[in-house]
């Protein structure tokens, strides 16, 4: 009787998280799919190499646009639409640093404005090199010290978090704020040791902010030269010469793309997405290609399995995630002007290397529900559900009360190449980028049966 009992409690959990035997075939049935017909590599080959690399505001994200329209109608998407939405738009232009000592002669360094930097209008700035290796060895510097000098910032990415976007986000602020750090002491121009987890002469780029009216520019160096610079100014006086023509050139009218596949019971609506937009080095294969494809290949195995799919799926290319979020913006701006019931949105915006979770920002009863679909996850490689962020993207439908969630990726690799020329389709693998997209139309299989 206890056994029958147990049993029952067993069945009915399971049938509360809506978990079946079934859904195991269905899991299999996508796999199976996306790894012998998918065409996420192929796609992502198209639009990395036929565009390249399509900062937001520029001709190359124009085409990336209507490549995106077109790929979401050939996936067999019901309905296909542009949202508009106004850009920054930021251009790189020349750009050289150079370095030498009191005895020595100018020496190139190998470098990267930071976006949305202002630049030098084309003109020489230059001045005495000082160093410090953290936040709070700068705060105590008197602003005379910093005075007509050139700060540079040698804070290390940390090799100790296994997790590295753990990492990431730890140096992250000397990336966003150097810049008006140094100015408010009357420094020149900041340098930056690169968001690296490698250790090369690979500068990385990304995103900056102004929180003043001074705008000075703000640069980045690969670790490799980071260390060579630090070494050097142990034992001698550095000066620094920056020329650039980067800048903010005003806005643009531009489009996130978007494409669903209505639902046969209400049109509540799960999203997946990711950004379109990359910066402007290499080909923005893994930030975030490989998000834009991903996304477009569950709308086609939906189509492809036959799967009668309940709630509308929508697919949504985000326009200007790399230096504005804009597009994330307006779209949560609209869904809530339209008053569109979202039940669950997704992005994958952390590479296309093998998968290994799904991290879960939302109430706790809905991650428990998630988590219990687990051991469906596990045959695939998938096994960690324990995080509790998602992507930018969709922090405003996140504020909205929607229940958000972010593909998580091996990361060993990303930051290697994240916002950097090495950014490149060769640098994607094929079985892992369709991976990536399985995860991705398993878990939107599974909300739709049970949401």
């Amino acid at each position: 009787m206890k056994k029958i009992i147990g049993t029952a409690l067993l069945l009915a959990g399971l049938m509360t998280y809506g978990q079946t035997k079934e859904d195991s075939v269905q899991f299999a049935k996508i796999s199976t799919e996306i790894l012998n017909n998918g065409k996420a590599y192929t796609e992502l080959k198209d639009l990395t190499k036929n565009i390249g690399h399509r900062l937001s505001g520029s001709e190359a994200y124009e085409k990336a646009v209507q490549w995106a329209a077109q790929k979401l109608r050939d996936a067999g998407a019901d309905k296909v639409w542009l949202q508009e939405v106004m850009v920054p738009v930021w251009e790189r232009g020349k750009e050289s640093l150079q370095i030498k000592t009191s005895s020595g002669k100018w020496t190139s360094l190998k470098m990267l404005s930071l976006g949305n930097s202002e630049g030098t209008d084309g003109k020489d700035v230059s001045g005495e090199i000082i160093m410090v290796r953290s936040m709070e060895e700068y705060d105590k510097l008197p602003p005379e010290q910093v005075k007509d000098k050139i700060v540079f910032f040698n804070y290390h990415f940390s090799q100790s978090y296994v997790e590295t976007f753990r990492g990431y986000s730890d140096a992250a602020k000397y990336r966003t704020t150097a810049a008006s750090l140094t100015a408010k002491k009357g420094g020149k121009f900041a340098i930056i040791r690169s968001l690296s987890s490698a250790f090369d002469n690979v500068p990385h780029t990304g995103a900056m902010r102004y929180s003043g009216d001074q705008k000075i520019p703000a640069v980045a160096i690969g670790s490799s030269t980071a260390d060579e610079l630090a070494e050097l100014l142990q034992s001698q006086k550095v000066t620094a010469k920056l020329n650039s023509n980067c800048g903010m050139k005003g806005e643009r009218l531009s489009h996130s793309v978007i494409g669903e596949i209505t639902g046969k019971k209400d049109k509540s609506i799960i999203v997946v997405g990711g950004h379109l937009d990359s910066w402007d080095v290499g080909e923005g294969a893994h930030d975030d290609g490989a998000g834009i494809v991903q996304s477009i290949e569950v709308l086609r195995t939906f189509k492809k399995l036959g799967f009668q799919n309940n709630h509308t799926i929508r697919v949504v290319c985000f326009a200007n995630e790399e230096n504005g979020v804009k597009g994330g913006i307006q779209y949560g701006k609209i869904a809530k002007e339209n008053s569109e019931k979202h039940l669950f949105a997704i992005e994958t915006d952390a590479g296309g290397f093998t998968p290994r979770g799904i991290s879960l920002e939302m109430d706790h009863n809905k991650r428990k529900q998630i988590q219990s679909w687990a051991s469906l996850f596990l045959p695939y490689g998938i096994y960690d559900f324990k995080n509790t962020y998602s992507g930018t993207d969709l922090y405003p439908l996140h504020d909205m009360g929607v229940p958000t969630a972010e593909l998580v990726p091996d990361s060993q690799r990303y930051f290697d190449i994240h916002h950097t020329e090495e950014d490149t389709f060769e640098k994607v693998n094929r079985r892992e980028l369709l991976l990536g997209a399985s995860t991705l139309t398993q878990i939107i299989y599974m909300i739709d049966r049970n949401w």
